[in-house]
C-alpha cells in the first residue's frame, strides 16, 4: 500500500539508505517486533534489499507512550533518544536516507531521528510512514 503513493517509488529510487525507526530494547522486548523493520523489509523488497539498514540508527533511551502530551512536550522527551552507530557514522554522512514508521502523530519521533542522523552527516531525510493520526482528538491542551 505504501509503494503505490505516486511519490513513493521516486523517494526510495534517491536514497542510500531505508532505515525503520528504531525501537527501545524494552519496547522491542514488549511488543515481540518492530513494526516500522516489516514495513521497511516490504518497501525494499523489489529489489531494493541492498538499502535497507537496521545498524545505523538505534533507539538508546526508552520513552513511556506519549498518547496526549503536546508536540514540544514529545520534541523534549525524545530529544537523546536516538543515536547513530559511532563505528558507521561514515555510511551516514552526505548519504540521503529515508526513515520508516508505522504511525505519525505529531512527527516527534520522526524530528528527532531525522534530527540526529543529521547530526552524522546525513544530507537529506525523507520520513515515509503509513497512517497519520489525527492530531487534534490525540492531544489534547491541559489549559
Amino acid at each position: 500500500m505504501m509503494r503505490s503513493m505516486p511519490w513513493v517509488e521516486p523517494a526510495l529510487d534517491q536514497v542510500d539508505w531505508v532505515i525503520p525507526m528504531p525501537l527501545s530494547d524494552q519496547r522491542l522486548r514488549e511488543r515481540g517486533y518492530n513494526q516500522a523493520w516489516e514495513l521497511a523489509k516490504q518497501l525494499t523488497g523489489r529489489g531494493l534489499r541492498h538499502k535497507l539498514r537496521s545498524d545505523l540508527l538505534f533507539r538508546i533511551a526508552h520513552t513511556p507512550p506519549q498518547p496526549g502530551l503536546p508536540r514540544a512536550q514529545r520534541i523534549r522527551n525524545l530529544s537523546q533518544a536516538f543515536a547513530v552507530n559511532p563505528m558507521l557514522i561514515e555510511q551516514v554522512a552526505s548519504r540521503r536516507i529515508a526513515l520508516v514508521d508505522d504511525v505519525m502523530t505529531t512527527g516527534a519521533s520522526l524530528f528527532s531521528a531525522a534530527s540526529t542522523l543529521r547530526r552524522a552527516g546525513a544530507v537529506h531525510i525523507t520520513g515515509l510512514v503509513l497512517a497519520r493520526t489525527d492530531v487534534v482528538s490525540s492531544v489534547h491542551n491541559s489549559d
